[in-house]
C-alpha cells in the first residue's frame, strides 16, 4: 500500500474511530444512567416498604387504643392510672375502718419515690411510682386484719401492696368486754402509673 492509498484511508479510520468512542461514551453513559436508576428504584421501594410499615403499625397501635381503651379509664378511675390521690386514701381507710367496726386508724404518709420492684415488671414507658403508708390500729381478734384490708381494697381508692404487717396482743384495759386485745403495725405501698417517655418524669 503506497502512500496515496493510506493517505485516502485516513479520513474513513478517523470517522471510525470518532464513531467507537461515540459508541463507547454511549455505553458508558446507559450504564450510568442505568445504576443511577436502580439505586433510586432501590431506595424508593425502601421508603415504600418504611410507609408501609409505619402505616400498619399506626393500624395496629390505633387497634391498640381501641381494645383497651375502656380498661385504660377503668383503671384511671380506680386512682392506679395519674397522680396519686392521697385524699382519696384517706377517705378509703376512714371507710374501711367504719365498715369493719374497729377502734379507730393512724397513718403516716412518705414521699413518693419510683416503685422498687418496677424493673420486673419491665413497664416500657410508663413511669410506676410507690408511697409508703404507716398504719396503726387496734384490733378485737385476727380475723379483723384481713376484713379491713378487704373493706379497703373495696372501696376503689387505688392499687396498694402490703408490705408487712406485725401483730402484738395487749393487756385489757378494764372490764369493758368490747375492747381491743391487738395492736396492729402495717405497712403499705400505695402504687401509681404514669404513662411517660421517660420513666420517672412528668408525662
Amino acid at each position: 500500500m503506497n502512500g496515496e492509498e493510506l493517505k485516502a484511508l485516513r479520513g474513513p479510520l478517523i470517522l471510525l474511530a470518532v464513531i467507537i468512542a461515540a459508541a463507547a461514551g454511549a455505553i458508558y453513559y446507559t450504564d450510568l444512567l442505568r445504576k443511577q436508576t436502580e439505586t433510586t428504584l432501590t431506595r424508593q421501594q425502601a421508603q415504600l416498604r418504611e410507609a408501609q410499615t409505619r402505616m400498619q403499625r399506626s393500624g395496629d397501635e390505633k387497634g391498640i387504643i381501641v381494645q383497651y381503651a375502656d380498661k385504660y379509664r377503668q383503671l384511671e378511675a380506680a386512682g392506679f392510672i395519674g397522680e396519686e390521690q392521697r385524699i382519696n386514701w384517706i377517705d378509703a381507710l376512714r371507710t374501711a375502718n367504719a365498715s369493719v367496726d374497729l377502734f379507730g386508724v393512724s397513718y403516716d404518709i412518705g414521699a413518693q419515690q419510683p416503685y422498687a420492684y418496677a424493673a420486673e415488671l419491665a413497664p416500657g414507658p410508663i413511669a410506676l411510682k410507690q408511697s409508703r403508708m404507716k398504719l396503726d390500729f387496734r384490733l378485737l381478734h385476727e380475723a379483723d386484719l384481713l376484713r379491713f384490708f378487704d373493706a379497703l381494697r373495696g372501696q376503689g381508692a387505688g392499687l396498694f401492696q402490703i408490705d408487712q404487717c406485725t401483730l402484738r396482743r395487749t393487756e385489757p384495759g378494764g372490764a369493758l368486754r368490747y375492747q381491743p386485745n391487738i395492736a396492729a403495725n402495717c405497712e403499705l405501698a400505695w402504687i401509681t402509673a404514669t404513662p411517660d417517655a421517660t420513666p420517672g418524669g412528668r408525662p
